[in-house]
């Protein structure tokens, strides 16, 4: 079997609810989305939800070869991205063609990847992220209580710009939550908004109210030494590594002992890049969280994890390209079933048919981080910001 073709499809996605954190509280609810297909002289496709313009460059590394061979193809790739890094869009890149060829994998094997990868448990224990600075408080409560109906009993609440806001958007949480669970577990996300010092305490007045289960992204990702210094300071465990890129990026906060928790995905580099941070972070005993993603594709592979804990599950509706995904989250837990590689199956017809829709007006890109973040001390007031 050999690796013969690729294409890469774009569109925009009007998703069924809008996302935004402390840095975009604003939201949006439209998207730029692209599923890479990578093709085979015997028929069998893998796909990716993700990917850009580099998988022209990178495609190279592999055309013409055995998909079967996951780890060198990903390490060629590396070796072939060497000077300029598992960077940027290179990066992108990168963890789409993985991602693509273990799926392909796995459909070789005629199995889901859950099995491909060593597991006999098809299900993962998830968590409820509203991403949703933006929803109002009764949009707030009927998200995470419907997360709740469904036996989730840990929620992720976006906070950051108001202490007051903050803790009435908290409390809303928790009681959604608590209508089906006696302990709900509170996690809290402010998106690096915050100062060290800021961080502290503030996460510090917060648990005066409500036992906070992690406190994610309280400091820059890379400043391993104000991480260490918010976790010394406050009850809560800090979790932090969703923006970082592979298992080097990683290295300092894990030597330092700068977190918790490590949030991960298949975005570091791909399900073998993952893989590498779960086994990295498995020698230090550190317990990991996988990101939210579409069609929920990575409890595929946290199945396989050791020290994974939770799941992050958004459900804004990002999967109208798709005909099958992993969407049946039953007592707590996204229960896989049978289905042949990571799970998602594209329809093509609907892909078409969003590639043909036309909008008015272009997607805010809310993943920015705003202006003045890190010398904040007093929350978005109207339009006044006042700086430190």
């Amino acid at each position: 079997m050999k690796i013969t073709d690729f294409r890469l499809e774009t569109y925009l996605e009007l998703m069924d609810r809008p996302l935004g954190d402390a840095n975009g509280p604003e939201g949006d609810d439209l998207i730029v989305s692209s599923i890479l297909i990578i093709d085979t002289d015997e028929g069998i496709s893998g796909v990716a939800p993700l990917g850009n313009g580099q998988v022209n460059n990178l495609f190279k590394v592999i055309e013409g070869k055995d998909p079967r061979e996951t780890f060198t193809h990903w390490q060629n790739m590396i070796r072939y991205a060497f000077k300029g890094g598992d960077e940027g869009e290179v990066h992108g890149a990168l963890s789409a063609i993985d991602i693509a060829l273990w799926d392909i994998k796995s459909k070789i094997n005629d199995e889901p990847l859950w099995k491909t990868l060593g597991s006999d448990d098809p299900k993962c224990k998830v968590y409820a992220s509203d991403i949703g600075y933006c929803l109002t408080d009764e949009d707030l409560y009927k998200f995470f209580k419907g997360m709740s109906d469904k036996g989730v009993d840990s929620g992720k609440v976006k906070i950051g710009l108001s202490y007051d806001d903050d803790l009435r958007r908290i409390g809303i949480v928790y009681d959604a939550l608590a209508e089906n669970c006696k302990r709900p577990r509170i996690m809290v996300d402010s998106n690096e908004y915050w100062s060290v010092k800021k961080a502290i305490q503030t996460i510090s007045k917060i648990e005066e109210k409500f036992d906070i289960f992690w406190a994610e992204e309280p400091a820059r990702r890379w400043d391993y030494k104000g991480l260490k210094m918010v976790s010394d300071n406050i009850k809560a465990a800090v979790s932090s590594g969703e923006n970082l890129n592979n298992v080097g990026d990683f290295y300092p906060l894990i030597d330092n002992q700068a977190v918790d928790i490590l949030n991960v995905s298949s975005y570091q580099s791909g399900i073998t890049g993952l893989r590498q941070i779960g086994n990295f972070a498995y020698a230090y005993e550190l317990p990991v969280t996988t990101m939210n993603c579409i069609g929920n594709y990575n409890a595929q592979i946290a199945t396989s994890i050791p020290n994974h804990i939770m799941m992050e599950v958004v459900d804004p509706g990002r999967e109208k390209a798709y005909s099958k995904w992993n969407d049946h989250i039953e007592d707590g837990f996204v229960h896989l079933d049978n289905t042949p590689g990571i799970g998602l199956i594209v329809d093509e017809k609907k892909l078409k048919k969003l590639q043909e829709t036309k909008y008015d007006r272009e997607p805010k890109r809310p993943w920015f981080r705003r202006e003045g973040a890190g010398l904040y001390i007093k929350g978005l007031e109207k339009d006044e910001v006042k700086w430190k």
